[in-house]
């Protein structure tokens, strides 16, 4: 049996702040880093095998204070990458409903449709972050897999990985620090645990938003 622990980065400024961040490499802020304090110890009295990252800052530092008291060594991986949000990423909540009305509006309705400009659609980030998922399923077999990446990408691979499509990108929430679970039997996956931030009580986190 395989267990997949697919975690969400800590907080940044721009989440903070209600910011787009896409590839933009911003870092954690001090609840971030204190998110990932928290998740390394939460996690280390498991017996995790492997840690995957994304190459940006904000995942590589979570997945680090997770991979930790392990010994172990973070693997960087593109397949992770946040999706590319184009002339959104840096751009304010507040100005791209003000200035992308009706796209803004799609992606709230149709996520699956929308292409952001200058940047990715979900089906890319299904077409990169799937594949690495699945081979590394099938190339690890067995033990416990941690995945360190971003929201959209995490609530596209919790799609793929129900079988559903794209479509359900809103059906759930992915808080910052957040983790979700599956086990795979060699032939199906199933989950177990969706957004965990149970382990996140001590900081208090009040009105917390899927952004």
């Amino acid at each position: 049996m395989l267990e997949i622990i697919l975690v969400r980065h800590g907080e940044t400024a721009f989440n903070a702040t209600g910011t787009f961040r896409g590839h933009a490499d911003v870092p954690l802020n001090e609840t971030g880093l204190r998110q990932a304090q928290l998740l390394g110890l939460n996690l280390s009295s498991e017996k995790i095998d492997i840690v995957y990252s994304s190459s940006l800052q904000r995942a590589v530092k979570t997945a680090e204070a997770i991979a930790a008291p392990h010994k172990l060594k973070v693997i960087v991986t593109e397949g992770l990458q946040e999706i590319d949000f184009g002339r959104w990423q840096g751009v304010s909540l507040a100005e791209v409903k003000e200035n992308y009305k009706e796209l803004y509006q799609d992606w709230l309705d149709t996520p699956e449709q929308v292409r952001f400009p200058g940047g990715e659609s979900l089906e890319d980030v299904r077409k990169r972050a799937l594949p690495f998922v699945q081979d590394a399923v099938i190339r690890f077999g067995e033990g416990k897999i941690v995945l360190v990446s971003h929201r959209v990408v995490c609530k596209v691979l919790i799609c793929a990985l129900l079988r559903l499509d794209n479509s359900y990108f809103w059906s759930f929430k992915m808080d910052t620090g957040a983790v979700t679970r599956f086990t795979y039997d060699g032939n199906k996956t199933t989950l177990t645990s969706l957004n965990d931030t149970s382990y996140l009580k001590p900081l208090n986190l009040q009105g917390r938003k899927d952004f």
